[in-house]
This record gives C-alpha cells, structure tokens and sequence, in this order.
C-alpha cells in the first residue's frame, strides 16, 4: 500500500512510497498529528541518487517488523536534502556539532516541536563496527522517551540554544583586498597536491570553484603559481577516473588522492560548474584538451540530464545492475579486459587497456577497471582511439542504464544555463546557447510562473511545493547574466534584476549578510546562514558575483553597495579557509578588477563581440547590440556611438572609460586577451 509520498513529486520521495513505513512529508501537519499522539519524529533526509541512503532503505524501511516498530512509536518524515535545503542546512548542523561528523542518509529524532534530540546518519540491520542497530537506536529512543522525558525536553532545549547562538561573524566592514586574496593564495598552495593535483587527500573533491578563481588571480596579476594550480588540477582530473573517458562529464568526487576510482554518481551541479571552468581554461591557455573537456561536458548535460521540457535533471545514479542483475556501484561504467575483447577483439582490446589503464587485477572492485588516461601508452594513433571509444560507448548504451533523478532545481539549472551559454559562444556552436535559453525558459515559465517567486523544483513542467532559497535566486541570476552577455537579449538582464530586487528585499540583513531562506519563508529551529561554498557556490557568494555583475551593467549602487556588504565573509574566511569559499574569491577578484563593463555597438555574434566575450579580466560584463534600441536592451549601450560608422567597443571601469576602439586587437589588449 502506498503511504502519503505517493502524492509528492520528488524523486527520492517517490522511491519510499510503497515503504511499508507511514512516511509523512515535511508538514506542519505531520508535526501536529506527533503532538495528538504524543510521540518523537523520526526524520530521515537523503536524495535519490544516494548510495547509502538506499542501503538503508532497503534493509531497514523495506523490512516490515521495523516499519511496524516504526509506524508505532514515531511519525516518519521523509525529506529530499535537494528540495529542502534549509531543512537539511538546519538539522545537518545540529548533527555535526553533536557527533563531529555528518551525512546521508541523515537520521534525527525530534520533539513534536521540531526540536533534535538525537542524531545520527547511516544505521545497520544489526549491531556493527560498535554501532547499535536501528532497531536499537529506535528502542532506545522510544525508552528515554517515555521514562526521561525531561532530559529529553532538556537535550533539546540546550540543543536548539546552542544553534541559535551561533552568530555569524560577517567579517565586519570592509571588502576583500589585495592583501586577504594573496593569504588565500598561500593557504590553497599549502593544501595543494603536487603530485595529483588538487587540494587536500582522499577523498578528493574536482575544486571547481577555486580553479575559477586561480585563473582569475592569474589573469589579474600574472601569477604564474595560480595558472599552474588550476592548469594542472583540470589536467589531472580530465585524465582520471573520475571523468567519464567515454561519455564525457565527471563524477561527484575520487575516493583517492590520484582521481582514480570515482563515487560514480554525476550530478548536474558538478558537470555544469567543471564545464565552465574548462572553458575558462581554454581561454586562458588555449589549451585544445581544455576545449575538448568543455565540450564534451555540455554534450553530457545535453544528452544524458536535459528533459523533455527543456530544463536539466539533477543527477545520474552510481548504482545500476550489473551482468546478474545485481544492483551495484559503477556497474554502468568499469570494464574488465574480458568485456573490452568482447567488444574489440584481441588487438584492439590490448591497445584499449594500455591506453585507458585497463589491467588484469582491475583498478576497482572484483577486477574491473576504471577507465582513465594513465599516459605511458606511448604515442597513439587519434582515429584508433576514437574508433575504440565509439565501440565502447555503444556496447556501454547496451548496459543497464543508472537511473535518473528527473527533478529540476532552480539553481543548479542556472548554473548550468551560464556554462552552456558561454561554452556554445567560445567554441561556435549555437546549439549549445539554444539549449541554455530554452532552460532559461523554462525557469521563467515554470518556476517564476504566476507567483512572481522563484519556485526550488519543478518535475514534468510541474512546479514543486517549495520556495526556492537564496542559492536559487543567486545562481538563476547568474544564469540569466551569462545568457545576457552571449545572447545580446536585454530580457535575460531585467529578468535577473528583477530576481536581484527579492534578494535586496527578502534575504539581506544587518551589515551586509546574507540568509538561506527569505525574510516570510517556513520558520525553522534557526534560520540557515552559510556562506562557504562546497559542491556548489553558497547562496551567499552566488548572490554576490550576481550583485555585482548586475550592478557594473547597470550602475546601480544598491546593488554594488549589497555585493560589497556580502564580501566582507570572503575578507574574514579567505585567509583561514580559502578551499572552501572559492566562489567568494573569485567574485572578490571581480571586485578588485572593477570588474569592467564592456559595450560593444555593433552586431551581436560580430568579431568585437566575441573578442569581448573572450577577454579574461575577471567578472568582466559585456553588453552588445547596435542600432536606436540597443540601449533600452542595456544601460551600458546609451549614448555610444559609432566611430566612423564602424562597430565599437567602449571598456570602462571604477567610472573611467578608455578611449573606444574598432580593432579586435586593441579590445583584446585592454581585457587581458
């Protein structure tokens, strides 16, 4: 029998409707139905592309004796962490601040009052490794709670104290200067791999934020350490496991220092953060593996997460069935050298495996490998590996496929709508700029509807239940500047002026910090504050660069005035934990190169444009468009005329302007090109 999650559209809430648990969603009412009964909530929070999460379901919400247990003494709350950020941001911090560590699936209990009083994450069938059972840890809690019930009460009280009196410190007045930028730079080059590449040990995370903001540095100061950092991470990764050697796009980390073996789920956020950055590196370096990357990973989005109306799915499973039908973890994606002479016959298969790392031990589980480019295969011939790659790939697609998480999130789609937008300008290919609008669409059409609020999800052109966050109005913003800049569409400007204008109103505070969740949003235990960047940019620094770039193509000062007011967390973190605010750094490189606002009078797709697009100054923002209307389209496009009725472009920053040019060359020059 289904239970009520059979009427939500998440994805990962639809994989426990027919739990014989009672799952509720998050509601006010299932909070109302624990207090008539008088029992504790039994949260659990985890998303559809989760390995552990389905462990657990499988062994503890499928078993019908625990469910029954559990259906008993609790109300079950299930919560997709990807539709409800600010639930999981609130109750993932109480966990870590208890147990040291956090993660999914995320197991809390509450009081009807939605206050925590125990945690954990994953919890065995039975006892192991010096964990209780979950039927343990529900007996448990089930006794304390009808025998101790003050200290219960009182756990939770001091709990819910605790968060509430953690106060962000914003960093004070005062934007990032020169002097936090070079200590973050220290710092990340203490953290970097030499060997490997990227930051810190296993396991290892592709750090697409702070790549950006390296070849921002290097492109503002010429800091040849910076370019080799980033140059040589991208290198790394492009090479290793956790690229996907056949079908292009990354996983979501390397559970070793070498990228070697990946976690082989691919998430949208991942794909469209990396796909930039290579692109960004193509246009630093000119590097053709660079280029290849960068198109390659917006032909993964396109192919294998773009969906019937237009928008892009959030993740691809790491689990699918292997030969014998079992569920398994990269089952989709390893090859054994059996399975390549399968395909390729002896020759061709012994060429595969040297070129691709293929060995007889296998480089992951039960003698399978992952593919990589281990580089000692010596010279190779091009249309021999492209021809053994085609083959493999179509013998891949006879696989069963991972599954699918078919829901849209706002943001990440913006993220991935600034990717496609300016990977389809660099590298002519229209298709991919097409993509990114229809997307772009989508969100306005859908998720923008009728309410004139950003919507977090939406499912089959269905609008979700849930407000979008300040990482949606950030990274949309984003999105719809970059579609902006490529496109020469003036909408795609007001349209993130008038998602800028809800941030200004809804999620600022005193002295320029920012908040997750709008000023009328569902009042938690604590109001979600973060502004570290980790898979994604954080709300915070997204909203940031948007504020910012909207400001330079507009001269709005309100707008200047509250990315400033938010920078002043890059100024206080970016010395102490520069991994881990990348987004923030790169946005402060922005700040510190003005950032330059280019207007080019003439046509849309011209050389000026594109050189325009090209220059490497950071956060640099280009409007372009030529005849009477083009300055309705863009602010900056007023009163600039044509000189000696040639196109031109205009650079100017901090309110000083240079003198025009008609020479691609000259315009190149002056934005670092």
């Amino acid at each position: 029998m289904a239970n009520r999650l059979a009427q939500t559209t998440s994805p990962y809430l639809l994989q426990h409707a027919d739990n014989p648990v009672d799952w509720w969603p998050w509601s006010p009412e299932a909070f109302e139905e624990a207090r008539k009964r008088d029992v504790p909530v039994l949260l659990s929070v985890g998303y559809a592309s989760c390995h552990w999460c389905h462990v657990m379901a499988h062994e503890s919400f499928e078993d019908e004796t625990v469910a029954g247990y559990l259906n008993a003494h609790f109300v079950p709350v299930k919560v997709d962490r990807e539709e409800r950020p600010d639930v999981d941001a609130v109750y993932m911090e109480a966990v870590q601040a208890a147990t040291g560590h956090g993660g999914w699936p995320m197991t809390v209990f509450l009081t009807p009052d939605a206050e925590p009083f125990y945690f954990g994450t994953y919890f065995p069938p039975e006892p192991r490794h010096g964990s209780p059972s979950f039927q343990q840890v529900l007996e448990g809690v089930t006794a304390a709670w009808t025998d101790r019930r003050d200290e219960v009460a009182e756990v939770a009280g001091r709990i819910v104290a605790d968060l509430a009196g953690r106060s962000l410190v914003h960093g004070g007045d005062g934007v990032p200067g020169e002097s936090e930028v070079a200590q973050a730079l220290l710092g990340l080059t203490r953290e970097y791999d030499e060997q490997h590449g990227g930051f810190g040990g296993a396991p290892k995370f592709p750090p697409a934020m702070v790549v950006e903001f390296l070849l921002r540095h290097y492109a503002r100061t010429g800091a040849e350490g910076a370019l080799q950092m980033a140059a040589d991470t991208c290198t790394a990764m492009a090479r290793g496991g956790i690229y996907d050697q056949l079908g292009g796009g990354f996983a979501r980390y390397s559970v070793d220092r070498e990228w070697i073996v990946p976690h082989f789920e691919k998430m949208l956020y991942d794909n469209a953060l990396l796909c930039r950055v290579y692109a960004h590196l193509w246009r630093t370096t000119g590097s053709d593996e660079a280029r290849r990357i960068a198109l390659e990973t917006a032909d993964f989005m396109v192919r294998e997460l773009r969906t019937a109306e237009g928008g892009f799915a959030s993740a691809l499973d790491a689990d699918s069935e292997d030969a014998d039908g079992k569920h398994v973890e990269g089952a989709y994606y390893v090859w054994t050298p059996e399975q390549l002479r399968d395909v390729l016959g002896e020759d061709d298969a012994a060429f595969a495996a040297a070129y691709f790392g293929v060995t007889e031990d296998g480089t992951f589980e039960e003698g399978a490998s992952v593919l990589r480019l281990p580089g000692d295969a010596g010279p190779v011939d091009a249309a021999r590996v492209a021809g053994v790659r085609a083959r493999l790939l179509a013998a891949r697609d006879e696989r069963p496929h991972p599954g699918r998480d078919d829901k849209v999130v706002a943001a990440w789609n913006g993220l991935a709508i600034a990717a496609l937008a300016e990977t389809g300008a660099y590298f002519d290919r229209p298709d991919l700029v097409e993509r990114a609008t229809e997307a772009a669409d989508l969100l306005v059409r859908v998720h923008l509807g009728e309410v004139a609020r950003l919507t977090r999800t939406s499912k089959d052109g269905l609008a979700g239940d849930n407000a979008g966050v300040l990482e949606d109005y950030g990274d949309v913003a984003e999105g719809f500047l970059a579609l902006a800049a490529v496109t020469g569409e003036g909408a795609w400007l007001e349209f993130a002026g008038f998602l800028l204008d809800i941030v200004l109103e809804q999620f600022t505070g005193e002295g320029g910090q920012l908040y997750d969740t709008a000023h009328d949003a569902e009042q938690l235990i604590r109001r979600p504050q973060d502004p570290t960047d980790s898979a994604t940019p954080s709300g915070w620094t997204a909203a940031a660069g948007a504020l910012l770039s909207y400001a330079a193509y507009t001269g709005s000062e309100a707008h200047r005035t509250a990315a400033e007011g938010a920078l002043g967390v890059v100024r206080a973190l970016g010395p102490r934990v520069p991994r881990f605010v990348g987004w923030g750094l790169a946005v402060a490189e922005a700040l510190l190169d003005g950032p330059r606002e280019v207007a080019v009078a003439g046509p849309v797709g011209g050389e000026l444009h594109r050189t325009a697009l090209l220059g490497r100054a950071p956060g640099a923002v280009v409007a372009a468009g030529e005849g009477p209307g083009a300055g309705a389209e863009f602010p900056l496009l007023v009163d600039r005329p044509l000189l000696d009725g040639e196109p031109t472009a205009y650079v100017c920053r901090h309110f000083v302007c240079d003198a025009p040019t008609t020479e691609a060359g000259e315009l190149a020059a002056k934005l670092g090109g």
